[in-house]
């Protein structure tokens, strides 16, 4: 079943420049520590000063991991303690909580060529047929939390790996379910609008494609193009299905020579009664009509003889 909704949205927590947390992390909170163990040392009570260095000391560590950078298409899921708080798309140099956790997930779009299958067509002959395809995430938080805890990567990373997995196994099952549905090449039905594989190639990408992202919607991903590569028939029927095309090909080729053999003897009759060159009889005519077809449909040079009384 397809999905529909999107779960994803713009996270809008505490997120700062980074460049400006870098004052008071690298410089206003290493200047207080010091400043606690100096007066601490001329103090009588140096309990209060050196407890509060300690606690600068903590913060400025916690505070040293809050930072991270963003290039264009890189998205980051913040989740807070098991939370979902949303997901930054802002691009440059941040700081936030540092005890949000960010999966870091590149949107950008991907390519994969699967490789050929066998499967069987309409009619039920085998084929090999492999496609190239180009998809990329469009929801984060589907991406993160709808597929199996097991494809997860590091603490702040997904494993891209597993995404792969999961597209390539699902553009496998939509390929063998579309292939079904057509024939490789144009049955004895002789309908001009037979969809097949070999030729609809637009309609069958588009069928494709629809099919992939019905599969994928369930994870937050979506196909941008799909296209079949590769088609061929499998090497157990190829040899009698090259056969076939041949004679096909050498039916279609004759008729076509008989067609331009017919118009050629009937304008040359028209021809030589019409400018009056030679008067033919009925048997005379057949004879011509012999000769002329002979050598326009043979495969071999002929020489043929006419026999006209003028």
């Amino acid at each position: 079943m397809k999905e529909t909704n999107n779960q994803e949205f713009e996270y809008r927590g505490f997120c700062i420049n980074g460049f400006l947390m870098i004052f008071f992390t690298f410089i206003l909170i290493p200047l207080l520590i010091g400043l606690c163990i100096w007066k601490g040392q001329d103090a009588e009570n140096v309990a209060p000063f050196i407890i509060c260095a300690i606690i600068l000391f903590i913060i400025f560590i916690i505070g040293c991991s809050g930072y991270f950078v963003q290039e264009p298409n890189v998205a980051r899921v913040m989740i807070f303690f098991g939370k979902y708080k949303g997901t930054c798309k802002k691009v440059g140099y941040y700081w936030v909580n540092p005890f949000l956790n960010r999966k870091k997930l590149s949107l950008r779009i991907r390519n994969m060529d699967i490789e050929p299958i066998k499967v069987n067509d309409k009619i039920g002959n085998p084929v090999l047929i492999g496609m190239v395809l180009v998809w990329r995430i469009r929801d984060t938080y589907k991406v993160v939390f709808d597929l199996d805890s097991q494809s997860l990567g590091g603490q702040n990373t997904i494993n891209n790996m597993a995404l792969d997995h999961f597209v390539r196994i699902q553009s496998d099952a939509a390929l063998r379910e579309v292939t079904g549905h057509f024939a490789y090449d144009q049955t004895d039905s002789n309908d001009p609008n037979e969809l097949t594989l070999r030729d609809s190639g637009s309609e069958i990408s588009d069928l494709l494609e629809k099919k992939i992202n019905e599969r994928l919607a369930m994870a937050g991903m979506e196909v941008v193009e799909a296209r079949i590569n590769y088609l061929a028939y499998a090497p157990e029927i190829a040899a009698v299905m090259l056969r076939r095309q041949q004679a096909s090909a050498i039916i279609t080729a004759r008729e076509k020579i008989v067609e331009g053999a017919v118009s050629m003897v009937e304008m040359a009759l028209s021809t030589l009664e019409s400018k009056d060159v030679v008067k033919l009889s009925n048997d005379q005519k057949a004879s011509m009509v012999g000769n002329l077809l002979a050598v326009l449909c043979a495969d071999e040079p002929l020489t043929p003889t006419l026999n006209a009384n003028v």
